[in-house]
Protein backbone atom coordinates (compact mmCIF):
# COMPACT_ATOMS: atom_id res chain seq x y z
CA UNK A 1 0.00 0.00 0.00
CA UNK A 2 1.15 3.59 -0.97
CA UNK A 3 1.90 6.00 1.85
CA UNK A 4 -1.58 7.39 2.13
CA UNK A 5 -3.58 4.67 2.02
CA UNK A 6 -4.30 5.57 -1.71
CA UNK A 7 -3.77 2.73 -4.50
CA UNK A 8 -1.35 3.79 -7.69
CA UNK A 9 -4.80 2.93 -9.86
CA UNK A 10 -6.47 5.36 -8.02
CA UNK A 11 -3.88 8.27 -7.98
CA UNK A 12 -4.47 10.10 -11.61
CA UNK A 13 -1.51 12.55 -10.50
CA UNK A 14 1.26 9.42 -11.76
CA UNK A 15 1.37 10.91 -15.48
CA UNK A 16 0.98 15.13 -14.94
CA UNK A 17 4.52 15.44 -15.81
CA UNK A 18 5.04 13.17 -18.68
CA UNK A 19 3.27 14.78 -21.38
CA UNK A 20 5.67 18.03 -21.40
CA UNK A 21 8.73 15.84 -21.37
CA UNK A 22 7.50 13.71 -24.14
CA UNK A 23 6.93 17.30 -26.02
CA UNK A 24 9.80 18.61 -25.52
CA UNK A 25 11.50 15.32 -26.30
CA UNK A 26 9.93 15.26 -29.88
CA UNK A 27 10.64 19.07 -30.28
CA UNK A 28 14.22 18.26 -29.44
CA UNK A 29 14.24 15.64 -31.75
CA UNK A 30 12.80 17.31 -34.71
CA UNK A 31 15.08 19.95 -34.22
CA UNK A 32 17.70 17.69 -34.25
CA UNK A 33 16.73 15.99 -37.32
CA UNK A 34 16.92 19.15 -38.86
CA UNK A 35 20.26 20.00 -38.27
CA UNK A 36 21.60 16.39 -39.09
CA UNK A 37 19.81 16.94 -42.44
CA UNK A 38 21.27 20.45 -43.17
CA UNK A 39 25.02 19.38 -42.20
CA UNK A 40 23.81 16.70 -45.04
CA UNK A 41 22.81 18.92 -47.50
CA UNK A 42 25.85 21.08 -47.46
CA UNK A 43 27.88 17.85 -47.62
CA UNK A 44 26.36 17.00 -50.81
CA UNK A 45 26.74 20.73 -51.99
CA UNK A 46 30.83 20.64 -51.59
CA UNK A 47 30.60 18.45 -54.89
CA UNK A 48 29.19 21.25 -57.14
CA UNK A 49 32.51 23.18 -58.67
CA UNK A 50 32.53 26.65 -59.51
CA UNK A 51 33.10 28.13 -63.27
CA UNK A 52 35.30 31.35 -63.98
CA UNK A 53 35.89 33.01 -67.56
CA UNK A 54 39.18 34.01 -69.17
CA UNK A 55 38.63 36.72 -71.47
CA UNK A 56 41.76 36.76 -74.04
CA UNK A 57 42.07 39.75 -74.05
CA UNK A 58 40.65 41.14 -70.87
CA UNK A 59 40.69 45.06 -71.92
CA UNK A 60 39.67 46.16 -75.18
CA UNK A 61 37.95 49.23 -77.41
CA UNK A 62 34.89 50.55 -78.20
CA UNK A 63 33.70 48.87 -81.85
CA UNK A 64 34.04 45.38 -83.18
CA UNK A 65 36.24 43.22 -81.31
CA UNK A 66 37.05 39.01 -81.52
CA UNK A 67 37.34 38.38 -78.31
CA UNK A 68 38.03 34.63 -76.93
CA UNK A 69 37.09 33.05 -73.74
CA UNK A 70 38.13 29.40 -71.89
CA UNK A 71 35.90 28.38 -69.47
CA UNK A 72 37.88 26.32 -66.71
CA UNK A 73 36.92 24.87 -63.10
CA UNK A 74 38.02 25.74 -59.73
CA UNK A 75 41.50 23.30 -60.47
CA UNK A 76 41.64 25.73 -63.92
CA UNK A 77 40.73 22.56 -66.17
CA UNK A 78 38.89 24.04 -69.63
CA UNK A 79 35.39 22.76 -69.28
CA UNK A 80 33.72 22.05 -72.83
CA UNK A 81 29.80 22.30 -73.70
CA UNK A 82 29.45 25.44 -71.61
CA UNK A 83 27.70 28.32 -72.97
CA UNK A 84 28.97 31.59 -72.72
CA UNK A 85 27.15 34.84 -72.38
CA UNK A 86 28.23 38.37 -72.23
CA UNK A 87 26.21 40.98 -71.75
CA UNK A 88 26.76 44.68 -71.44
CA UNK A 89 27.59 46.10 -67.76
CA UNK A 90 28.45 49.11 -68.05
CA UNK A 91 29.50 49.95 -71.58
CA UNK A 92 26.79 49.47 -73.86
CA UNK A 93 26.36 46.66 -76.50
CA UNK A 94 23.60 45.48 -78.86
CA UNK A 95 22.16 42.28 -77.49
CA UNK A 96 23.32 39.41 -75.95
CA UNK A 97 26.19 37.57 -77.46
CA UNK A 98 26.13 33.77 -76.78
CA UNK A 99 28.67 31.14 -77.68
CA UNK A 100 29.27 27.40 -76.52
CA UNK A 101 32.84 25.93 -75.74
CA UNK A 102 34.78 23.40 -77.53
CA UNK A 103 36.85 20.69 -76.55
CA UNK A 104 39.49 22.96 -75.21
CA UNK A 105 37.23 24.95 -73.31
CA UNK A 106 37.44 27.89 -75.83
CA UNK A 107 34.45 30.13 -76.92
CA UNK A 108 35.38 32.82 -79.52
CA UNK A 109 33.02 35.82 -79.74
CA UNK A 110 32.26 38.71 -81.62
CA UNK A 111 30.98 42.04 -79.90
CA UNK A 112 31.11 45.17 -80.73
CA UNK A 113 30.95 47.62 -76.95
CA UNK A 114 30.64 51.13 -76.82
CA UNK A 115 30.88 53.38 -74.18
CA UNK A 116 28.22 56.73 -73.58
CA UNK A 117 29.18 60.55 -73.73
CA UNK A 118 31.96 61.43 -71.72
CA UNK A 119 32.37 58.03 -70.28
CA UNK A 120 36.32 56.73 -70.69
CA UNK A 121 35.54 52.88 -69.75
CA UNK A 122 32.79 50.24 -68.73
CA UNK A 123 32.34 46.62 -68.46
CA UNK A 124 31.20 43.80 -70.43
CA UNK A 125 29.74 41.33 -68.25
CA UNK A 126 30.28 37.46 -68.62
CA UNK A 127 27.81 34.92 -67.77
CA UNK A 128 28.33 31.00 -67.52
CA UNK A 129 25.75 28.50 -68.11
CA UNK A 130 27.05 24.74 -67.62
CA UNK A 131 26.46 22.40 -69.46
CA UNK A 132 23.51 19.89 -68.72
CA UNK A 133 23.78 17.16 -65.83
CA UNK A 134 27.44 18.27 -65.10
CA UNK A 135 28.49 19.34 -61.39
CA UNK A 136 29.30 22.69 -62.06
CA UNK A 137 27.23 25.95 -61.06
CA UNK A 138 28.30 29.79 -61.97
CA UNK A 139 27.23 31.02 -58.61
CA UNK A 140 30.04 33.72 -58.03
CA UNK A 141 30.90 36.56 -60.90
CA UNK A 142 32.93 36.23 -63.41
CA UNK A 143 36.03 38.28 -64.84
CA UNK A 144 34.45 41.51 -66.73
CA UNK A 145 36.32 42.64 -70.13
CA UNK A 146 37.29 45.98 -69.38
CA UNK A 147 36.31 48.79 -72.47
CA UNK A 148 38.42 51.53 -72.51
CA UNK A 149 38.89 54.81 -74.79
CA UNK A 150 42.33 55.30 -76.42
Amino acid sequence: MPPHGRSFRADDRAIEGLPIRLVIALVVGVASLGVMMNMLAGVQGLTVEELDARPDPEVVGPGEQRIELTVVDTAGRPVSNATVVVTGGTATLDGVTTATTDGNGSATLSVAPGLGPNQQQGTLEVHIKPPAGSQYADERGNTDILVVTG
